[in-house]
């Protein structure tokens, strides 16, 4: 995709033009996640977000193991002591 000039305007917005939240899929109203990576600004759609964080959790975790399994075990043991 090409280089675009952008101009910030009041409050401090930022257009993203149209031809790029088409191949985003972006919509107006939509949230993105906005990220400072040193001097740059990252903008991700929340779909990437969450594949990214998934990402870094599975470097840590077990591919045979589910969190959510264990998260739903957990929040059930909880209920039953009570």
């Amino acid at each position: 995709m090409r280089v675009m000039q952008v101009k910030l305007g009041k409050a401090g917005r930022l257009v993203i033009p149209a031809d790029y939240r088409k191949v985003l899929g972006l919509r107006a109203g939509d949230q993105v996640v906005v990220q400072l990576d040193g001097d740059r600004l990252q903008v991700f759609t929340l779909r990437q977000a969450v594949h990214y964080a998934q990402g870094i959790v599975r470097q840590y975790v077990k591919s045979d193991r589910s969190l959510a399994d264990e998260l739903v075990r957990e929040r059930h043991q909880e209920t039953v002591d009570e």
